[in-house]
């Protein structure tokens, strides 16, 4: 078991150069959890690559499965006050964005407040600064994407 933020998350749906190395961890990992807004963010994110011109309509859409297919089986931290009081102590704390406050949240309570209990996968340099600060232990061992 393992938490996923959705840097991690978007190798899974899309091809990226860490596609290979998000897959392999996932095959192992039975039980993913991930922030309750995830699957937004991973819409962002294939939206902008959609406008850009990397992703076809037709490859959005198998993307959008995919990311259904995955929604199907993963546990997600809902939002609550536990987490946005939480969210609110870790922006005045890190340097982070407030996406990155709230996924850094979900994945403290999803560790029942034991950061070094449950690994992160994060492939966002800023946020993995801050879990490992905080505890964590980050997944994969082949360094970090941009912030």
């Amino acid at each position: 078991m393992n938490f996923w933020d959705s840097s991690a998350v978007l190798p899974l749906i899309v091809n990226e150069s860490y596609t290979p190395a998000i897959r392999k961890i996932a095959a192992s990992d039975a039980e993913m959890i991930v922030w309750w807004a995830t699957p937004v963010e991973c819409v962002s994110a294939l939206a902008r690559l959609e406008r850009e011109g990397t992703l076809s309509l037709a490859a959005m859409e198998v993307c959008l499965q995919r990311l259904a297919d995955f929604q199907q089986s993963w546990y997600e931290i809902q939002p609550n006050q536990v987490v946005r009081e939480m969210a609110v102590r870790l922006l005045r704390t890190h340097t982070l964005r407030s996406a990155d406050a709230l996924q850094l949240s979900a994945a403290i309570c999803a560790a029942e407040n034991r950061p070094s209990t449950l690994p992160m996968i994060c492939l966002d340099t800023r946020l993995c600064t801050a879990a490992r600060k905080e505890g964590f232990s980050i997944l994969p061992d082949i360094g970090v994407g941009p912030s």
